[in-house]
């Protein structure tokens, strides 16, 4: 559940607007909420100490009400180098921090990935390797899954090949995107030797269809906080389809216009965080919906470009 603050409610305290008629109704369901952390203010999660926050007026408040975990799995939990999500027999969900390589690359022979520290922690379980669904890149935050034998992986992979996984993400970008609510559809081709995406030819042969849809959530002076969501999952997808558009994203050092760009706000990695994903159990075929709190670098970057508004 999500609302954007009115004029005429800016001011209120979080727990307050929190426990009004339409929201969760009551302050003791709102307590509630922030003692779980369930609830997030423009992406970041609040915590108990945050029920006295003042709203401003565009904010938007969620209350995540899913929270990872059921009978079915084990919830959030960190297990080593590892911030899994959820676990079951079948499959495990993890929060992966920028900078580390979803997947082992040839071309990064030796540098550690994703895929290395759940094969060490199922080794711990007396079980195999982990199997590939998909990936996020190297200095994207955010959720990745990883299935634990064969059926669940085909079953899971299916799922993203015909678009009927929901993945959500949370990106920085340089401009304000008009409209603000909207749809990015490009014909990209992947370039061996460059290892970039380009745009191509609508008949191109070797080329894909990329559509992200996406709204803007919060402007700042020069940026945008920008949510998409991805109805197809080309490699880089959110970031050369944004910089065609001349919103590249904040910390971008691929996808680029001129050198810049690189320095007019400084962030250390491309400002982008996998938030959600939601898929269909590859075994019960229960609904899974997951949430990916943003980083603290991420958060701190919000907090620099909100105080410069």
């Amino acid at each position: 559940m999500e609302w954007i603050v009115h004029t005429d409610e800016q001011g209120l305290r979080l727990d307050k607007f929190l426990a009004g008629p339409g929201r969760l109704g009551s302050r003791r369901r709102a307590s509630s909420a922030l003692d779980r952390g369930k609830v997030f203010v423009n992406a970041v999660e609040a915590s108990r100490e945050a029920a006295a926050r003042r709203l401003a007026a565009g904010d938007l408040v969620r209350v995540w009400i899913d929270r990872p975990g059921s009978a079915r799995g084990r919830g959030p939990r960190r297990a080593g180098d590892l911030n899994i999500v959820f676990e079951d027999d079948a499959l495990i969900v993890l929060d992966k921090p920028a900078g580390l390589l979803a997947v082992p690359l040839e071309r990064r022979a030796g540098a550690t990935s994703v895929f290395d520290l759940v094969r060490q922690h199922l080794r711990t379980q007396g079980k195999r390797k982990p199997l590939v669904v998909h990936r996020i890149d190297r200095d994207t935050s955010g959720l990745v899954v990883f299935a634990k034998d064969a059926l669940a992986q085909g079953r899971l992979r299916a799922q993203f090949r015909q678009h009927a996984v929901e993945r959500i993400y949370w990106a920085v970008v340089y401009g304000h995107p008009e409209p603000s609510v909207g749809s990015w559809r490009d014909r990209l081709v992947w370039d061996r030797k460059a290892l970039i995406q380009k745009e191509t030819h609508p008949r191109d042969p070797h080329g894909a269809d990329a559509v992200s849809h996406y709204r803007v959530v919060e402007r700042f002076r020069g940026a945008s906080l920008v949510e998409v969501r991805l109805e197809t999952g080309k490699r880089n997808q959110i970031r050369v389809q944004a910089r065609m558009r001349g919103h590249t994203l904040v910390g971008e050092q691929r996808y680029v216009f001129g050198p810049a760009e690189l320095r007019r706000i400084a962030f250390g990695r491309q400002a982008l965080h996998a938030y959600r994903l939601a898929f269909a159990h590859p075994v019960s075929g229960d609904a899974l919906r997951f949430e990916a709190a943003i980083p603290a670098d991420l958060a701190e970057l919000l907090a620099r470009l909100r105080r410069q508004k």
